[in-house]
């Protein structure tokens, strides 16, 4: 890894670069960890790259999309691999695309979404799980996705079965509830028990054969301390005693940050230093425009300063020591920061800084076109490298 971005000539920065067998590895764990009756999708809305889907595609039990256009990318990269539709406001062309696809699941928003279906479905049949909006109090999280335009309230749930009622072309399956983003792991069982516990009181009260939960992702992913991985272990265990108080229920999760943000980096450079007001600012290649992971959740993004002794100029090369820099981007906006005031040994121009941590919400929520800078390139190592899928720049065999 280490040699690849100290090899990336200075015309293909900023990069890209996914670690492939770093991911599959992490993936790995995560399947070990978990109970059998427990399915992982993977949230492709977290980083749809070809290459990261399909390292994947071996080792979850199928994907989660929300759009039509993610459900094409997904459905073109993986073929026959299964595939949750899930996501507020689903078009009627979305929903008949996702009919056309053969989705694996449906996952329904509303009495008027699940009507649109109906009308949409013909002679086809569907699975569908019904998104239940559950006010329960969650503590504090990086988002709350409860009591928002996501799902519908509880009450909402029986003119829903009224509504399937008379189309045997639609099949409930269960229930979908994802409440919170950013929970370690036993505050998420503390939420996976109250909402399996909800769930399987209003069933027998309705005589809904419930057989399957989904309860989303929201995996903790802590950018100030990369080393602390979300605890996979203590929530497979915890995962398992719940289970046995709900013999007859396969749980779905779908995480997405938790899995890939690890396998990143945006490599980029040093193109000037300067002091503003007693400050030392870096102005890297780049930015937010890139990268938006530090500016959506406002932190910091964890960085590590890769020295580069080439300097080809004739006048001093400009450096900072021992002091705290903020490190920005080339936009025309004081908004524009990856890492304010971080204490550095040594910087120069040149240098190239990787930030890790950059395989989720990076890439694929930044605002590609703003100023019209060059978009990054993009690049793959792998210990069992196969053919480069269109658009990627190469795939390296490790040594």
């Amino acid at each position: 890894m280490y040699d690849l971005v100290a090899e990336l000539p200075d015309d293909e920065l900023p990069a890209y670069v996914y670690d492939l067998p770093g991911l599959r590895g992490h993936v790995r764990t995560i399947r070990a960890a978990l109970p059998d009756r427990v399915e992982l999708l993977y949230a492709a809305k977290a980083n749809s790259d070809p290459l990261v889907l399909r390292t994947l595609a071996g080792h979850v039990h199928g994907f989660e999309v929300a759009s039509g256009g993610e459900l094409d990318h997904v459905r073109a990269t993986v073929p026959g691999a299964p595939v949750a539709f899930g996501g507020p406001g689903k078009t009627p062309q979305e929903l008949s695309r996702a009919l056309d696809a053969g989705a694996e699941r449906l996952h329904v928003e509303s009495e008027h979404e699940l009507r649109l279906l109906a009308a949409l479905l013909g002679d086809r049949t569907v699975d569908v799980l019904l998104r239940v909006n559950l006010p329960v109090d969650v503590g504090r999280v990086a988002l709350a996705m409860g009591g928002g335009p996501f799902g519908m309230d509880p009450a909402q749930l029986d003119r829903c079965l009224e509504v399937m009622e008379p189309v045997p072309g639609i099949r409930l399956r269960g229930l979908h509830f994802h409440l919170a983003s950013g929970l370690q792991a036993q505050p998420h069982l503390l939420l996976v028990d109250k909402v399996l516990a909800w769930a399987g009181s209003w069933a027998r009260d309705r005589g809904v054969d419930l057989r399957e939960v989904n309860v989303g992702g929201g995996m903790g992913v802590d950018y100030t301390h990369p080393p602390r991985v979300f605890d996979w272990p203590a929530l497979g265990a915890g995962l398992r005693r719940i289970l046995a108080r709900h013999p007859h229920l396969t749980l779905r999760i779908e995480p997405g940050r938790s899995v890939t943000a690890y396998c990143g980096w945006y490599v980029t450079q040093v193109l000037d230093l300067k002091s503003s007001r007693g400050h030392a600012f870096a102005v890297l290649r780049g930015g937010t425009h890139h990268l938006r992971t530090p500016a959506a959740k406002q932190h910091d993004q964890p960085f590590e300063v890769i020295p580069d002794e080439t300097w080809p100029r004739p006048w001093k090369r400009p450096e900072v020591r021992d002091e705290p820099v903020t490190l920005v981007g080339q936009l025309c906006t004081p908004k524009d920061v990856l890492a304010s005031r971080i204490m550095i040994e040594r910087l120069r121009v040149g240098d190239r800084v990787a930030f890790a941590m950059a395989g989720a919400y990076a890439w694929n929520i930044s605002h590609h076109t703003f100023l019209m800078h060059p978009h990054p390139t993009f690049h793959h190592f792998d210990d069992d490298a196969g053919e480069p899928v269109a658009g990627d720049t190469y795939v390296r065999q490790m040594s």
